[in-house]
């Protein structure tokens, strides 16, 4: 009987460096060459900025999650039109630079 060293159990049921998920697959490469996967990267990067700028601004809390819930719907835009999710978000980031922000849902009105 032939005994197994440590090293192959630990490999057993684990992906090889070639295999692994992040390697380049044909849905990239359908999106290099149309230019979706350079949209995707700034689309993603702008949103991130969004985040940062919605946690630190200095608003009722009811206004932040107004705002954090737009942020996630357009997030979940991106993932089945990235350009609607690209002016969308071009559109609310123009919002924050110019200080209009939804109204606080928790204030009834009243002075």
């Amino acid at each position: 009987m032939m005994r197994r060293r440590s090293s192959d159990r630990r490999r057993i049921g684990m992906l090889r460096p070639r295999e692994a998920t992040t390697r380049l697959r044909w849905h990239n490469q359908c999106m290099e060459r149309d230019g979706q996967l350079e949209l995707y990267g700034l689309v993603a990067a702008r949103l991130k900025e969004a985040h940062t700028r919605v946690r630190t601004l200095q608003v009722p809390e009811g206004v932040r999650m107004a705002l954090s819930r737009k942020l996630l719907v357009i997030t979940s835009a991106a993932k089945h039109d990235l350009a609607d999710a690209a002016r969308r978000l071009e559109r609310l980031m123009n919002d924050l630079d110019e200080g209009r922000f939804p109204e606080d849902p928790d204030s009834d009105g009243s002075p």
